[in-house]
């Protein structure tokens, strides 16, 4: 059985939370947490959308920071 060509899903990155994650959605779905942009290739991934370009694609909304925004990770902490 073939599937019609479907269009791709509005996928939005959430802005980072205290931990620094940050949630991947699709409409009302998670996807998943991500931590690194690693983790959101993954999570598009295991959701069979890995044909997405991550860093590139107008398909993901980068809210509260872009693909290289992961607060949770700097190693710098304020004195």
């Amino acid at each position: 059985m073939t599937h019609p060509p479907t269009e791709f899903p509005h996928i939005v990155v959430h802005p980072p939370a205290l931990d620094g994650s940050r949630r991947v959605t699709t409409g009302d779905e998670t996807l998943g947490i991500a931590s690194h942009l690693d983790d959101v290739v993954e999570i598009l991934r295991l959701a069979d959308l890995d044909r997405i370009e991550v860093e590139e694609s107008d398909l993901i909304e980068w809210q509260g920071g872009g693909p290289e925004d992961w607060p949770g990770l700097s190693e710098h902490h304020d004195r």
